[in-house]
C-alpha cells in the first residue's frame, strides 16, 4: 500500500522542483499558496504541471489598490492522480495595478483559457500570448470598466423608483 502525500511531503516536493522561483509558500485558506515573480509564471507553471498537477480548477485575482498591484491566483490540482487530487495547488503572481500584464498559461494548461478570459474582463488583467482575449461574459463597454476592481463605483438604484406604492 502507497502511503497517501502528506501536506509537508508536497511542499517540499514543490520547494525542490521549483527550486529558485518560490519567494514565498505556505498553507493559506485551503490550499498550499506559492507565490513566484510574475516573470516566472509560466517556468513554475511547467513544472507544476511536471510534478501531476495537470489542470486549473479557477482563477482569481485580488485588487489591492493601497499597494497599486493586483495578484493573480491560479488553483491547480489532479484529475490523474488521487493523492494530487486532494491538493490544491495557489500558484500566485502580483503584478502592477497601472500595468496588469502578466503571460498567460493556456499553452500550459488548456483549462485556463476562459477562465484567464474572465479575469482580463473584470479586473483588466492582459493575459499575454493568450488565443482570444475578449469578454466573455460581458459586453466590451462594460470590461473597460474593470467591474471587480475596488475602486469601481456601482451606481445604486431603487427598486421602487417610478412605481407608485402606498407605505
Amino acid at each position: 500500500m502507497v502511503e497517501a502525500l502528506s501536506l509537508d511531503n508536497i511542499i517540499n516536493s514543490i520547494k525542490l522542483n521549483l527550486e529558485g522561483l518560490v519567494k514565498s509558500i505556505s498553507i493559506s485558506k485551503g490550499y498550499i499558496e506559492v507565490v513566484v515573480d510574475a516573470s516566472h509564471i509560466v517556468e513554475a507553471a511547467l513544472k507544476l504541471k511536471s510534478m501531476g498537477y495537470d489542470h486549473v480548477k479557477s482563477i482569481t485575482a485580488i485588487d489591492y489598490p493601497k499597494e497599486s498591484k493586483i495578484r493573480v491566483v491560479y488553483h491547480a490540482s489532479s484529475y490523474i492522480n488521487e493523492d494530487l487530487a486532494k491538493t490544491i495547488i495557489g500558484l500566485t503572481a502580483d503584478i502592477p495595478r497601472d500595468n496588469p500584464v502578466i503571460d498567460s498559461l493556456s499553452q500550459v494548461w488548456r483549462s485556463v483559457e476562459f477562465q484567464e478570459r474572465e479575469v482580463y474582463e473584470f479586473f483588466g488583467v492582459i493575459f499575454r500570448e493568450h488565443p482570444d482575449l475578449r469578454p466573455l461574459l460581458v459586453i466590451p463597454e462594460l470590461a473597460e470598466k474593470k467591474v471587480l476592481r475596488k475602486d469601481f463605483i456601482v451606481k445604486e438604484e431603487s427598486i421602487y423608483e417610478g412605481i407608485p406604492h402606498k407605505y
